[in-house]
């Protein structure tokens, strides 16, 4: 099945270039399960696509998708999302982490949300139930999307020409893709815990220089 779905994504790209590309990333950043690792390397291995083309039709699709989402988690709210959110690949225990992320990291975690598997198809229901300024999450959204389609770009360029004919297989595709994915998600989490390290350090210490001295 997901091979058939590989397949039906790659004929978007090539019959729509890059109104394909933009489609399959606002599914990407909405509730649907589509790996934006599968549709940004592929499309830069395209001859009639330029890598700056398929960069920004891939960061406007994010957005786009984003922003969909996040405005139907505004409009509808909490309650409704955490009863009917199941049925829509939206599980409460999903959502209730992806809350717990959002309190926690505020907008640096939107920014680095973008750059992290499963987190970055949840993150906008959040900032939406929250009622997140809508500019501020769009800005920060088309940053954190605008470098992670870029770091896919990069590479989907190196996939191809270390494997020039890998465009002729989708197994073949998706496994060296994957093996140069796997590093660029590994740095990015580290990239990630070291933010999340400082912040939390940041937040200890002026909790403790608010604290009244004892003998006060």
């Amino acid at each position: 099945m997901f091979h058939d779905l590989l397949v039906l994504w790659m004929s978007w790209v090539e019959d729509w270039g890059y109104a394909g590309v933009v489609i399959l990333m606002a599914m990407e950043s909405s509730i649907f399960p589509v790996p934006s690792e599968l549709v940004i390397p592929p499309a830069v291995m395209h001859d009639n696509m330029s890598l700056v083309g398929v960069i920004v039709s891939g960061t406007f699709g994010s957005w786009l998708g984003s922003s969909i989402t996040y405005g139907v988690a505004r409009w509808l709210g909490r309650p409704i999302v955490m009863k009917w959110g199941k049925f829509f690949f939206m599980p409460p225990a999903k959502v209730e982490k992806a809350e717990v992320f959002m309190q926690k990291y505020e907008v640096g975690g939107i920014f680095f949300a973008r750059l992290l598997p499963v987190i970055r198809h949840l993150i906008s229901i959040p900032a939406g139930l929250v009622r997140m300024n809508f500019w501020i999450f769009s800005l920060v959204t088309v940053l954190g999307s605008l470098t992670w389609c870029a770091v896919l770009a990069w590479c989907g360029q190196w996939v191809k020409e270390k494997n020039p004919g890998v465009m002729n297989s989708p197994e073949e595709l998706i496994a060296a893709v994957k093996a140069e994915s796997h590093m660029i998600i590994i740095g990015v989490v580290i990239l990630a815990l070291l933010y999340f390290g400082m912040l939390a350090l940041t937040r200890k210490s002026r909790t403790e220089g608010t604290e009244p001295a004892q003998g006060e």
